[in-house]
């Protein structure tokens, strides 16, 4: 008897003891969290200054951004590497447009941005839905081609803040009762997608496809069409932060977003989002890219080398890493020592 189309994506492997352990580490970076922030505010209490958490919310804005759709990318057990290129050339596309008519209101260039990111992210779905290429292998390829378009079209050049419109500007910098527009812009997506995501079948759907793809194709949902979604939205994403990244600083050449897409998988590892698929949540995600923002931060208000940064975000990602493969493990002792229908162990 064939599946109905209707029925609920299958659930996650030991869903209850991966939800208690998932909680857990998110409760743990929480903590974490705070240990970092209150013992660097110890040392400088200028840390916690209102100028310094405002520039520290504004510089994780575009990472916390960048996590959605990656999350929902590493959710299908998939990985986006060229979400950087993709900042880049909308960042500077925007701008030219800018350049080229000054008028452009602030809702269509979000839209171009998101156009863009779409377009850019549906070649790396074609690729890893329909040509079947691994998506490591078909989004490092596009990382490039991404980027050697950018240099081509920069030619050489930049756009500067000052060929940009002020009220477009103002939005990068200003804020509503103290809090910075891209702060709040960003949170209202990463509410809209975290509810997407744990409470709406579509969402829900990209666990399954992490879990167990088999049990998602019997389940009818088709794998294809949701691969080549997820890798959409993460393009659309990365094309509405690059419209962010240059409303944020103003001047971008081609090596605009450079590197991003190395941080943003490691604050959604740190986060609790499994490589290995199907596992994690956008507020462990979110809380990851927040405690990598404060950690960089703390070394810069403390002086330290700049090299200790990098080595710090290659611990936590091993960290988290490791964390992964206990959790996996765990989870598989647990199935099979659970009781059968009958009631017996396997």
């Amino acid at each position: 008897m064939t599946a109905r189309r209707d029925s609920a994506p299958p659930a996650p492997t030991a869903p209850g003891l991966v939800t208690r352990l998932l909680r857990a580490r998110e409760a743990g970076l929480v903590g974490l969290l705070l240990l970092v922030t209150l013992g660097t505010a110890a040392i400088n209490p200028l840390f916690l200054g209102p100028g310094s958490v405002r520039d520290l919310f504004l510089n994780v804005a575009i990472i916390a951004l960048l996590v959605v759709g990656e999350t929902i990318v590493l959710l299908m057990k998939h990985v986006d590497l060229s979400i950087s290129s993709v900042v880049g050339l909308s960042a500077f596309l925007t701008g030219s447009l800018f350049v080229s008519y000054p008028e452009l209101p602030l809702p269509l260039a979000l839209l171009f941005g998101l156009g863009l990111g779409a377009v850019l992210g549906s070649v790396n779905g074609l690729l890893v839905a329909y040509g079947k290429v691994p998506a490591l292998v078909a989004t490092l390829g596009t990382l490039y081609v991404f980027r050697g378009i950018t240099y081509a079209v920069v030619d050489g050049g930049q756009i500067n803040a000052s060929n940009l419109p002020a009220a477009f500007l103002s939005f990068g910098t200003g804020s509503v009762l103290g809090i910075p527009n891209l702060v709040l812009l960003v949170v209202v997506i990463m509410l809209g997608f975290g509810a997407y995501l744990g409470s709406w079948r579509g969402g829900r759907e990209y666990y399954a496809l992490g879990s167990n793809a088999e049990a998602a194709v019997l389940a009818g949902i088709s794998v294809t069409r949701r691969t080549m979604t997820g890798f959409v939205l993460s393009g659309a994403i990365a094309g509405l932060a690059g419209v962010l990244y240059l409303a944020r600083f103003g001047t971008v050449d081609a090596t605009a977003g450079t590197g991003l897409e190395l941080q943003v998988i490691a604050a959604a590892v740190v986060g609790g989002v499994s490589i290995n698929g199907g596992v994690g949540t956008l507020l462990g995600a979110g809380v990851g890219a927040l405690l990598l923002g404060v950690m960089g931060s703390a070394l810069v208000t403390l002086r330290a080398p700049g090299f200790y940064q990098q080595a710090i975000q290659g611990a936590l990602l091993l960290g988290a890493i490791s964390v992964d493969m206990l959790v996996a493990r765990r989870a598989a002792k647990h199935l099979q020592a659970a009781p059968d229908d009958r009631g017996r162990t396997p």
